[in-house]
């Protein structure tokens, strides 16, 4: 079990889940402590265990994950598959008990959704492309296809790379700003004049909005600037390289 002032929770998700930060695993060095990729050079063995106590916090028996790949693809779960087999997608949606969607995460945006009424769960890895594309409202379709409402539908933005932290180039914008009507709203000017600062966790909100997710909410928290309990991409490329870690965002039905 993971310690409760190591996970990030929201009231909107009226079942077990959690934002977990790298803190309360067994991993070391740059992997320090609660790394969750398997795929990334850690030891194998410590990030089984670091998976193992995500799903015991969650009271699941199975945790499951993908090959996230910045698409849209969700896979509807209906039974568990081996650790480290998942298909390539970057959502998951599911009815059954006892399974643990999982999402990790080191500056994109993680995206839990749960129907309360319905009984259906989300998880949707979200960078800024995959959001662009249309994955969260993939998501929502799928939810729906097993019995979810928009009404009934709550979703949380978790930690993600902060607007300040953002700069982006005009390649990233200009595929943005057609998506939304108010899409340039979500940059301000950055230090060069053609760099802007991009708000990855105002974006999806406005696109759960845009897909009648009215009860959308978002953690507000900067991966970025909190090295202390976040990995990220962004910060380990400004210093340099190096291998990292991920954190992972996961959520099953009580």
């Amino acid at each position: 079990m993971i310690a409760a002032a190591d996970i990030i929770t929201h009231a909107a998700l009226r079942t077990p889940h959690g934002f977990f930060t790298r803190a309360g695993g067994v991993s070391t060095g740059p992997y320090a402590s609660l790394n969750a990729n398997l795929s990334g050079g850690d030891d194998r063995a410590h990030v089984s265990e670091n998976r193992a106590r995500i799903a015991a916090t969650l009271g699941a028996a199975h945790l499951l994950g993908l090959k996230q790949v910045h698409g849209t693809t969700v896979i509807t779960v209906t039974k568990p598959w081996p650790a480290g087999q998942g298909p390539d997608a970057d959502a998951l949606v599911t009815r059954e008990r006892g399974i643990g969607l999982g999402i990790i995460t080191a500056d994109c945006a993680p995206v839990l959704l749960h129907d309360a009424a319905a009984g259906v769960i989300g998880a949707v890895h979200a960078g800024w492309r995959g959001a662009a594309a249309g994955v969260l409202e993939a998501t929502i379709s799928a939810m729906l296809a097993l019995g979810a409402t928009k009404a009934g539908i709550a979703a949380v933005v978790g930690p993600c790379i902060g607007q300040n932290s953002y700069e982006v180039g005009p390649d990233l914008r200009d595929e943005i700003l057609p998506t939304l009507p108010d899409a340039a709203s979500f940059f301000r000017p950055g230090a060069p004049p053609d760099r802007s600062h991009f708000d990855l966790t105002g974006y999806c909100l406005a696109r759960l909005r845009e897909a009648a997710i009215t009860h959308a909410h978002g953690t507000g928290l900067d991966t970025l600037a909190d090295p202390a309990r976040f990995f990220s991409h962004r910060r380990r490329t400004l210093a340099g390289g190096g291998p990292i870690g991920h954190q992972m965002s996961a959520i099953a039905l009580a």
